[in-house]
């Protein structure tokens, strides 16, 4: 079986992933400090530090944060959130993509634009940044339920094919939606697992 390398920089990843991936072996690495340190930009003794640590990792590498994902792919993991943009290609635009933090928005896009390709990807922007402190204590059932809230409405009074949740740490978001939402609300920790469980059933 093939064992998987994640990198995350919350630690709450780590436990969502075991969840999705019983069958799977799993390494984590957890760098908070990572996002902290990116929050203000990507500095060489970043990148560096983030890249030496995944071309030293066993196995395939999986990167669950969008704010440092492209450096992370420079290194040779994959992203979290490419098997989801390669869904919202799939389903097509307008393209609702919501996130929390400014620094996931332009990463975001620019992969979400290359799943899209040649296709022409209508977008808006749907920033939730007012909601992330709740996440940053912990409370992940008041942080799904308020960003469910904001989503609802803004899907409600606009025209979209598909949301992308930017962010893992959003998933719960699309659960607390449920059945509500009349269009696909995309997360990436669950497509991100099928993309593995997928890629170690043909290394057998």
């Amino acid at each position: 079986m093939v064992a998987y390398s994640l990198f995350h920089t919350a630690e709450i990843h780590a436990r969502t992933f075991d969840g999705l991936s019983p069958d799977l072996r799993l390494a984590h690495v957890v760098r908070p400090d990572w996002l902290a340190r990116a929050q203000g930009g990507i500095d060489i003794t970043l990148r560096a530090e983030i890249q030496e640590a995944i071309r030293a990792a066993d196995g395939p590498v999986l990167c669950s944060c969008t704010t440092i994902g492209e450096v992370a792919e420079a290194a040779g993991a994959v992203r979290i959130d490419w098997p989801m943009m390669l869904k919202a290609a799939r389903i097509g635009g307008p393209v609702l993509l919501v996130y929390c933090l400014e620094s996931t928005a332009v990463p975001s896009e620019a992969l979400l634009r290359r799943a899209f390709g040649k296709n022409d990807l209508q977008l808006s922007h749907l920033s939730l940044k007012q909601h992330w402190p709740l996440f940053e204590s912990g409370d992940m059932a008041r942080f799904a339920a308020a960003l469910a809230e904001d989503i609802a409405q803004a899907v409600a009074t606009g025209d979209f094919a598909c949301v992308v949740l930017a962010q893992a740490s959003m998933a719960g978001a699309a659960d607390a939606l449920g059945g509500k939402c009349p269009v696909p609300v995309l997360a990436s920790p669950a497509l991100a697992a099928a993309f593995m469980e997928k890629q170690s059933d043909q290394s057998r």
